[in-house]
């Protein structure tokens, strides 16, 4: 487990303080509703796992790790699909939400308060790293993925979903997302929205391969999500209209399998 910088203490702080509230507005009221599904489904728009050609596949016994679990319920799926997970997030408020649904669905599996960037596992502890909207977004890439391939076993997969490139270029500071672009590709790293406390993490596809690569990742599949038809843009994050997402990909799915060992590798490093 790595230790964590001053420059990642206050973004980790900054999240925290984010997702308190949405957990008081929007997750902490909506989460068993998820927990109750048995579809795993991804994303804001509901893509069902069958739709995109079943990324996580078969996870019936596998030890998977859900980096920035939120209130668990992709945990809780993964649970019924007889898999063994581990949800880890920062935010006190959001793992409350998922204990007590626990609680009251009797789906057990350990929820630990850590953060992606410095994970409190040993080497080789899992068979899939998952985030969905978690560290894929909110922790470093350039700390959470070497810390997704230390704990990862020889071949093990990090799966992902994140915001798509295309979003980030074409979101202005605020408001919804437009059909023009509003920031440089070249260089994007972190931002912090204004009006926001939360710091998120986008990197262009040519810098995440090769950060993948350096950590001894191969790229198994990106599957750039399209929202299906009949799909809403979503009640509380509506900053991405089902509309747009049908022309353009709102989200990215990333697919990678642990080849090498992160520790004898270069760990990359980000933009300048």
């Amino acid at each position: 487990m790595s230790e964590l910088s001053e420059s990642t203490r206050r973004s980790v702080a900054g999240n925290v303080e984010q997702w308190t509230r949405v957990n008081r507005e929007f997750g902490d009221g909506n989460a068993a509703g998820s927990w109750a599904s048995d579809t795993i489904t991804w994303g804001q728009f509901g893509v069902t796992e069958e739709s995109i050609g079943s990324p996580l596949g078969d996870v019936a016994g596998l030890d998977i790790l859900e980096a920035g679990c939120g209130v668990a319920y992709f945990s809780a799926w993964l649970a019924k699909r007889g898999a063994r997970p581990v949800g880890l997030d920062p935010t006190p408020a959001q793992l409350a939400t998922a204990r007590r649904l626990q609680h009251e669905t009797g789906l057990e599996f350990p929820l630990i308060e850590g953060v992606g960037e410095a994970l409190p596992f040993p080497d080789d502890s899992f068979d899939m790293v998952l985030s969905e909207y978690g560290a894929s977004l909110w922790a470093d890439p350039y700390a959470w993925i070497p810390e997704a391939a230390r704990v990862l076993r020889p071949g093990g997969r990090l799966v992902f979903l994140t915001s798509s490139v295309l979003v980030y270029l074409c979101v202005p500071d605020v408001g919804a997302v437009t059909e023009v672009l509003h920031r440089p590709q070249f260089g994007m790293h972190k931002v912090t929205w204004p009006g926001e406390s939360g710091t998120e993490y986008n990197l262009a596809h040519g810098d995440r391969i090769r950060l993948l690569r350096v950590n001894g990742f191969e790229v198994e599949e990106l599957i750039e999500v399209q929202v299906p038809e009949g799909a809403r843009t979503h009640e509380y994050y509506g900053d991405i209209s089902a509309e747009w997402g049908r022309r353009w990909p709102a989200e990215e799915i990333w697919v990678a399998r642990l080849r090498g060992r992160a520790r004898d590798r270069d760990e990359g490093h980000p933009p300048t």
